[in-house]
């Protein structure tokens, strides 16, 4: 029999855990799918003590992740702690110099990171695999990197964060505003330490900027991500859309155009019944586009003990079976430093303007947008907010980012905006 692939874990939470419960439970399993045994040798987590719900009694406990890392007797280092610097990196380093191929569901430090780390791997002869890191248990990472190698991708998009899912369709479901489901998701525990990482869009611009460099050849350019999180979205947004035959996601979307690479994520209305419109709950999604294969739609759990180990799992197999593929899909020599985009492509756009209650109002709101270049394709007033306003729901026809944006700072100078206006992207899907 071949000698075991022998695993240290640094970092024992939700996901480090899930790895262990899953090495214990289908030992055989994994050896007859492997060609080898997976063994645990060592771990490691800042609290020894904590009652953990799991037997860690057979492994070696480390208090310093180094110790783990640098190990004679781990063969693959299993970083489990999180954020983009500090001893998640270092440990990642110190693993790859020691001869260790690493496996991660660090997201951040990859979207940061990324094209240094791959660089020192592949100059080492070590692989660094992160199925974890992206979409949870969604295998899109093997799915770009091995299954579409043969396409060339046009388009990848989809809503990457359960939480912020989660928010926008308890929302719709129970009728309650942002700041009631916000306060109810932090009860469940659904939210980060730091909430604006889900709220804020930038947990979902990681995992986007690491598909980007996977589908584009590029190097990883976190910093070139456009994002706005869905703290501006309100009840009355998730309302009017539902009445058009919309939903409301943090969409995440890159494609790479004749002026650079666009990479967005911000909260967008697609068609309800589309897969995304149909997405509720805490699940994720990611949609690529090949131009041989054409749209392939992945959806699955994006976060959780199980599906997450579960993803951590397949790179171990992975790295058993002796597979070995460069970090991002091709040789990190290779990938080129893209220009960033703003966004450029015309979409459709949703308007949301409180009006006064007088006489040509409507007739000054589409004089703004007609100066702007902007066509109606549909427009709808509700009955009075307030004894003084009434809310009118604008849909364009397709139009530019650039002319929406001269009309959103030309609206309120018309004088008949009681409030500012919300503006949301309609995404074809």
């Amino acid at each position: 029999m071949s000698s075991p692939l022998r695993l240290g874990i640094a970092g024992l939470g939700t996901v480090g855990i899930g790895v262990v419960k899953i090495v214990q439970k289908h030992a055989e399993l994994l050896s007859a799918r492997s060609g080898r045994p997976v063994e645990i040798t060592a771990v490691s987590a800042r609290n020894r003590t904590r009652n953990r719900d799991a037997d860690l009694s057979s492994y070696r406990w480390e208090d310093d992740p180094m110790a783990v890392a640098t190990a004679e007797d781990v063969d693959v280092f299993i970083e489990l702690i999180g954020g983009d610097a500090g001893i998640a990196r270092d440990s990642i380093e110190a693993a790859l110099r020691a001869g260790k191929d690493v496996v991660t569901a660090n997201k951040a430090l990859l979207a940061v990171h990324g094209q240094e780390l791959a660089e020192l791997a592949e100059g080492l002869g070590r692989v660094i695999r992160f199925e974890a890191a992206v979409a949870g248990g969604i295998p899109v990472i093997k799915a770009m990197t091995e299954s579409m190698a043969g396409n060339r991708i046009t388009r990848v998009m989809g809503v990457m964060n359960g939480t912020c899912n989660y928010i926008l369709t308890r929302m719709e479901s129970a009728g309650l505003p942002y700041e009631a489901v916000f306060e109810e998701a932090r009860q469940l525990g659904y939210l980060e330490a730091d909430p604006t990482l889900d709220v804020g869009g930038i947990d979902a611009s990681h995992k986007l900027a690491i598909l980007s460099s996977i589908a584009f050849g590029t190097r990883v350019d976190f910093d070139a991500v456009e994002i706005e999180g869905i703290e501006r979205v309100s009840i009355d947004d998730i309302r009017r859309a539902s009445d058009m035959g919309y939903r409301i996601k943090l969409l995440g979307v890159a494609q790479m155009t004749a002026r650079g690479l666009e990479q967005r994520m911000s909260p967008c209305l697609v068609p309800a019944d589309s897969p995304l419109g149909q997405l509720m709950g805490g699940t994720n999604m990611v949609v690529v586009e090949g131009d041989s294969v054409g749209q392939i739609v992945l959806r699955g759990a994006g976060a959780g003990e199980g599906p997450t180990a579960s993803a951590v799992m397949s790179d171990i197999v992975e790295i058993a079976r002796g597979l070995r593929l460069p970090v991002f899909g091709q040789p990190a020599g290779r990938l080129v430093s893209a220009q960033p985009a703003r966004t450029a492509v015309p979409a459709a756009y949703y308007m949301r303007l409180e009006l006064q209650d007088k006489p040509g109002a409507l007739a000054k709101v589409a004089a703004v947008l007609g100066d702007a270049g902007i066509s109606i394709d549909r427009m709808r007033q509700y009955g009075q907010h307030s004894p003084a306003s009434v809310p009118v729901l604008v849909v364009t026809h397709k139009t530019t980012p650039e002319a929406i944006d001269h009309a959103i700072e030309a609206l309120p100078k018309t004088g008949v905006l009681v409030s500012d206006p919300v503006e949301l992207r309609i995404e074809e899907v």
